[in-house]
């Protein structure tokens, strides 16, 4: 399997930082990587260099244009809300047929394919539609981004378990440093969940610089 959705438990735990490092790991690898994130919500056409999608297009190396926007991103809301409600503040409704039709045809492609989510593994999309029906529907492996905040054992093992009686495989967790003081140590707590959930668990530290992502530690081996 060479695509996987990029989830995690809650919304700002560290999806786009994750994918942005494996599309940067895997080019300077010299491999044909892929990415998509196709709904993002608190977003405009005119200011998107520093959003989530402008993040991924720089590390997949494309420019900054309209049409790189529309490719990586096609459902866009301005409201930074669950897509269910942000849609509804501008008079609109997801399709989530068409979400379907965009992700199928991408992951028709050759190389790596990554799809990154919205929100948590259980944000609503519309209806009663969750992002986990999202990957149910897509069959994809997902790996899981947390964040090392306290609390995070408890939300990862729900979020997991909740995941496995789906029937919605995961890969390996990725704990991504949370921000601000005062959280636990990330370390310890990597390997404390690492034991409970028996699974790979990566410890991502913050990241300095611009381009954070391209100082990140190698993901790549969790694709494995």
């Amino acid at each position: 399997m060479t695509a996987f959705f990029i989830t995690s438990t809650g919304t700002e735990i560290g999806k786009t930082l994750v994918t942005a490092a494996l599309c940067h790991q895997l080019r300077a690898a010299g491999e044909k990587v892929r990415a998509l994130k196709p709904i993002i919500s608190g977003i405009t056409d005119d200011d998107w260099a520093a959003s989530d999608s402008g993040i991924i297009a720089d590390a997949l190396g494309l420019p900054f244009h309209i049409s790189t926007l529309d490719a990586l991103s096609p459902f866009r809301y301005k409201a930074p809300l669950a897509p269910s409600m942000a849609a509804a503040l501008e008079g609109r409704t997801l399709d989530y047929g068409d979400l379907l039709k965009v992700c199928r045809a991408f992951l028709a492609l050759d190389g790596t394919r990554l799809i990154e989510g919205v929100g948590g593994a259980f944000v609503p999309l519309t209806g009663r539609t969750l992002v986990a029906d999202w990957i149910a529907d897509l069959q994809l492996p997902s790996l899981m981004v947390t964040g090392s905040y306290l609390g995070t054992l408890s939300h990862s093992i729900a979020t997991l378990e909740a995941m496995a009686t789906r029937g919605l495989p995961v890969k390996a967790i990725v704990m991504s440093e949370s921000a601000g003081g005062g959280h636990p140590d990330l370390y310890e707590s990597a390997e404390a969940l690492s034991k409970l959930v028996r699974l790979p668990v990566m410890a991502l530290p913050r990241l300095k610089g611009d381009k954070p992502w391209a100082q990140a530690p190698d993901l790549t081996h969790l694709l494995a």
